[in-house]
């Protein structure tokens, strides 16, 4: 009887564990133990691709990047807004250097805040650009410089 429930088991378990090294090996699941879930989305601007974690509720939007102490370098967050328009950004609670780009609705670059500043008191500083965007890019500050990033450049979703 005891042999018969083990079997039964290890009928139950096996499935679920294969199941969980499918996630792994599609990067559903945490990166490096870092705490970024990614689902297998990519950015590309020029040459450059990354790996984007999606910030598309308001919740993930008002969180975003804060209390994080490390970001890959070819690693991102995307905030995806329901509407075009005028969106500022901060830093606060924000550990990290970050560029921050500003995509339209057409995914041209309309504005870059290069090396953006981790802010921890009360009032930070708010970056707007002059213009609609319907998606925010962070990457790691100096990402956008290094790649000779542009207003006007296009982004690419893969």
């Amino acid at each position: 009887m005891l042999n018969i429930l083990r079997k039964n088991k290890i009928i139950i378990l096996l499935p679920i564990i294969i199941f969980s090294f499918y996630l792994l090996s599609q990067n559903v699941i945490n990166n490096a133990g870092i705490g970024l879930e990614f689902i297998p989305v990519q950015i590309c601007i020029k040459s450059n691709c990354f790996d984007i974690e999606i910030a598309d509720t308001m919740q993930k939007r008002e969180t975003g990047l804060m209390n994080r102490e490390y970001l890959a370098s070819d690693v991102g967050m995307l905030f995806i807004f329901e509407n075009e328009e005028v969106h500022s950004f901060w830093m606060k609670n924000t550990s990290i250097t970050l560029d921050i780009i500003w995509i339209d609705g057409n995914n041209k670059i309309i504005f870059i805040k290069e090396n953006a500043q981790p802010c921890k008191i009360e009032k930070c500083e708010l970056f707007t650009p002059n213009e609609k965007s319907k998606y925010v890019l962070e990457i790691n500050g100096g990402s956008a410089e290094e790649m000779g990033l542009d207003v006007g450049d296009e982004i690419n979703f893969k």
